[in-house]
């Protein structure tokens, strides 16, 4: 994997996304846990983004999940905030809570504690909704320090999100 991103080529795949989004009329919300608002800042960094980006839910406690996207109690308990379950109705309730056409969520373990065997630190589940079709999950492992692995995580979320539009 190459060098994290700097905060200018976060902006810049933010701005190729919300280009995206504006050419279809569509808008997007954002639901983070271990990026704390950075996918917010990087779609918002852009003059104008308001008529591609309608909100960014920060929900870092399962308590936030629940209360605010409406995670399911039971999905924390049987898999875990760091989960692709967890990412998948993280991001559906973004895209309800937030009436938008389109949401990105991420959960994850940024470091440079909390990971385990099966979860180590660099792990990220993420989801993708768009209205009218099936939530897409994936999961990756990133390599580097807490910062690191948050870009590496902002990059990705904005990339494939843009790569899903068609």
């Amino acid at each position: 994997m190459s060098e994290a991103p700097d905060q200018d080529a976060l902006e810049a795949l933010g701005r190729a996304l919300g280009a995206a989004l504006l050419e279809r009329g569509w808008r997007m919300a954002s639901a983070e846990s271990c990026t704390g608002g950075w996918i917010a800042q990087a779609m918002t960094a852009t003059a104008g983004s308001s008529d591609w980006f309608e909100c960014g839910l920060v929900t870092y406690s399962n308590a936030a999940k629940i209360a605010l996207l409406g995670v399911d109690a039971m999905t924390l308990e049987r898999h875990g905030a760091v989960s692709t379950e967890t990412a998948a109705e993280m991001a559906a309730g973004a895209l309800r809570v937030g009436g938008v056409d389109v949401a990105v969520s991420v959960t994850g373990v940024a470091g440079p504690g909390g990971g385990s065997a099966h979860k180590p630190v660099g792990t990220v589940c993420f989801g993708f909704a768009i209205e009218g079709r099936a939530t897409v999950t994936d999961r990756q492992v990133f390599p580097g320090d807490r910062r690191a692995v948050r870009a590496h995580t902002v990059a990705h979320a904005l990339k494939r999100l843009n790569g899903m539009l068609d």
